[in-house]
């Protein structure tokens, strides 16, 4: 495997990050960056945290050629090197992070996540209403991983907080079954673009057929997270097999408007990249003072119900064209 760090890597332009990625060799994982500045979102970091003990426990070997660039302290201090189990060779002082970002922390159980969420929020500085919708975030999507990877490796989580746009940017993976294999016991998807397409769809889950999910799981996790980023005109993006589903941001001269239907957003989407074996989302969620976590929740509460109250009357199951 072959992964190289370009000069930048956000949501916005990772289409090309993941092209590079060359997942045909599983004996050796070669790192190679940027000479000069690598600047990535911490679902990057992830990523490669993930990808180097799943190799790791394979016995392969892993190659990260000494970096050049100035931004090198940087990986050190996110925990990279540390889960990739190479000596960097990167002196750096140690110093408070003063709640600019969460390094990457590897969650296996309910009890790490609990405590990951009580310390992360602290750090970050941000008042206790723009803290909800981030403990959301965090929860879902780790919780996910716990009852639909099958991995033991659980989630690689990371976060940073930009100050000057005011924005946190998250990034959760795991390198268990994939979409596609979790949805696949009760409806069958005949790929990655479906399998991604049916997990964003409110209503749909891998526990049960049924739509609308159950009392304990309705399905309706990815769907609320995806909203979250289109109401606060942010991105949103999904990798998983060789499928990536990429939420743009909503222009300023446009209205915001849920849809249950991911098909309806203003998206990108690709079906044909290198295979991830597991899942990788990341969100980036703009912290305005006036934001209101409730009612961002009742929006998107409305449009679920819109969208149950559709399929049970259309269709037994979602369609896609």
């Amino acid at each position: 495997m072959k992964i190289y760090l370009p000069n930048s890597v956000w949501i916005g332009n990772i289409d090309q990050f993941i092209r590079s990625f060359d997942a045909s060799d599983e004996n050796i994982l070669e790192i190679t960056s940027h000479e000069k500045w690598v600047s990535v979102h911490p679902v990057v970091l992830c990523m490669i945290s993930a990808l180097g003990l799943f190799m790791r426990e394979k016995k392969a070997e892993i190659k990260f050629k000494k970096m050049q660039a100035k931004s090198k302290h940087y990986f050190e201090r996110m925990g990279v090197f540390e889960f990739l189990q190479l000596v960097s060779e990167i002196k750096i002082t140690k110093h408070e992070s003063a709640g600019r970002f969460i390094p990457v922390q590897k969650i296996t159980n309910s009890k790490e996540l609990d405590e990951f969420i009580k310390e992360m929020i602290p750090l970050l500085h941000v008042k206790s209403e723009q803290a909800e919708p981030i403990k959301y975030i965090v929860s879902e999507l780790v919780r996910n991983v716990f009852e639909h990877a099958n991995t033991t490796n659980g989630a690689f989580v990371c976060a940073q907080y930009y100050k000057k746009s005011n924005t946190i940017r998250i990034g959760v993976v795991d390198t268990g079954i994939g979409i596609k294999n979790t949805l696949t016991m009760h409806h069958h998807p005949k790929d990655d673009k479906e399998a991604i397409l049916l997990a964003l769809t409110p209503g749909i889950t891998g526990t049960t057929k049924k739509v609308g999910g159950t009392e304990f799981n309705a399905g309706a996790g990815l769907f609320f997270i995806k909203s979250l980023a289109k109401i606060k005109r942010n991105f949103f993006m999904i990798y998983s097999g060789a499928g990536m589903y990429k939420l743009l941001k909503t222009p300023k001269n446009r209205q915001t408007k849920i849809f249950t239907d991911p098909l309806k957003d203003h998206i990108s989407c690709n079906y044909n990249f290198p295979i991830w074996h597991g899942t990788v989302v990341a969100i980036d969620l703009c912290l305005d003072e006036d934001i209101d976590f409730n009612r961002l929740l009742d929006l998107i509460r409305e449009a679920y119900r819109e969208g149950r109250k559709s399929q049970s009357t259309r269709y037994k199951k979602p369609r896609f064209i």
